[in-house]
């Protein structure tokens, strides 16, 4: 399956179901930004599936796992805090 992508600057629900999370690309950061993501169908943090991180502006973050990717299960939902651009390459 090929990966799809959605475009972030704010805490966003990006995947509804099970996938895979390929990766983040980080075009800009400032300030004090940070990206915690969830294995969540809906806006909810009790299932981190990647723990807070401190992002770095034009940095690529792949995530290979198995079969190319993180796997989730309920779905994808991301937050974002400070300045952040990035986006989200799934499946």
């Amino acid at each position: 399956m090929a990966a799809t992508y959605k475009y972030l600057t704010a805490s966003a629900n990006v995947k509804t179901m099970a996938g895979k999370l390929k990766g983040i690309f980080v075009s800009a950061a400032s300030g004090t930004p940070t990206i915690t993501v969830y294995n969540s169908a809906a806006a909810t943090t009790t299932d981190t599936l990647l723990g807070v991180f401190t992002p770095t502006a034009a940095t690529s973050y792949t995530f290979t796992g198995d079969e190319g990717g993180v796997s989730f299960s309920s779905g994808l939902y991301i937050v974002i805090s400070g300045t952040v651009a990035a986006t989200v390459f799934f499946e």
